[in-house]
């Protein structure tokens, strides 16, 4: 019996000096304490591939613990997307979104939204804009408008597939100025870079792409921006006028990438990767990274790219719905 007090006591002893030191103690051990994982939709070597790597490397600077940057493609982007979706609400896991977020569900590639994320920072925005041939008659966008109004569907224009971002750039710039979103042909490409060629070779008119992607053929003379599809100049080309300016349409449009995590991420965590996601972007390193690049740069804090995805989200839908593309 006495042993058996004995051996109570003790036991008592133990757990009250083990609660006394987790009540001395952090209940879990401070944010991050090993490596995080930035996820990326799209495959290496590409622009959003490029930005997730130097904010990531920035990020592991800041953190003090590796951040390893990994591609996760497929399904036009749901693939990785959906792995970010899936993730635990850790921290250990965030991602770079693209726009396509705000136009895949539309399209019926996947049930997820903008809302389905925690918005971290809007990091970069390139503007749609309207590049023409160095040769074309259309020597502004006021000509530019013109022939459209005189002859619907004579002209053709590429930058992307169909449904892509670029199209609906177009077609959404043309809507909100009272024309048939169809008024400019669309022929699909795999891409910018293959529509610029064949706007040198004469196959198209117009190309609608960011200036980045037409950047080359823009350098070399054989090109010329007409429009930019936002409210501020583009940093590459500050001289290529506003849609705004032209016309005094609010209509923006433009390939966006900003880090995000799984919905449900704790506040603290939150807080933490959003101050140094806003330190990352005002660093000269950072800043002359994208614009050697070419990129643009833009930011809003969370609940600013939280509000900026659903704006883009209901743009993007309701220019799919008008084209008959929305599912």
């Amino acid at each position: 019996m006495n042993f058996t007090r004995r051996t109570l006591f003790k036991t008592m002893a133990a757990a009250s000096a083990a609660c006394a030191l987790l009540a001395a103690s952090p209940a879990f051990a401070a944010w991050p304490e090993r490596p995080v994982t930035l996820v990326v939709p799209w495959g290496a070597g590409g622009g959003t591939d490029a930005t997730a790597r130097i904010i990531g490397a920035l990020l592991e600077k800041d953190l003090g613990q590796p951040v390893n940057v990994v591609n996760r493609t497929g399904g036009n982007g749901a693939v990785g997307h959906q792995s970010i979706a899936s993730a635990a609400p850790d921290g250990y896991t965030i991602g770079i979104a693209t726009v396509e977020i705000a136009m895949m569900h539309h399209q019926g590639l996947t049930k997820l939204t903008p809302r389905d994320f925690t918005p971290l920072a809007l990091m970069n925005f390139d503007p749609a804009a309207l590049t023409v041939s160095h040769d074309s008659p259309h020597k502004s966008f006021d000509d530019l408008l013109k022939a459209i109004k005189a002859n619907p569907g004579k002209l053709k224009a590429s930058g992307t597939g169909q449904g892509g971002i670029w199209h609906l750039g177009l077609a959404g710039m043309l809507n909100d100025l009272k024309l048939a979103p169809n008024a400019v042909r669309f022929v699909p490409s795999n891409g910018a870079a293959p529509a610029m060629v064949d706007l040198a070779a004469g196959g198209v008119d117009i190309v609608a792409a960011s200036l980045p992607e037409a950047r080359s053929l823009i350098d070399a003379g054989k090109a010329t921006p007409l429009v930019v599809m936002s409210n501020e100049p583009a940093a590459l080309y500050p001289k290529v006028p506003t849609l705004k300016s032209l016309t005094g349409s609010g209509w923006t449009n433009g390939a966006w990438r900003g880090i995000v995590a799984p919905k449900g991420l704790p506040a603290d965590i939150q807080g933490k990767l959003s101050a140094s996601l806003k330190k990352i972007y005002e660093s000269r390193e950072y800043k002359d990274f994208m614009s050697g690049r070419g990129f643009g740069v833009m930011y809003a804090d969370s609940a600013e790219f939280g509000k900026f995805m659903d704006k883009s989200d209901a743009d993007m839908g309701a220019i799919l719905k008008t084209l008959g593309m929305a599912r």
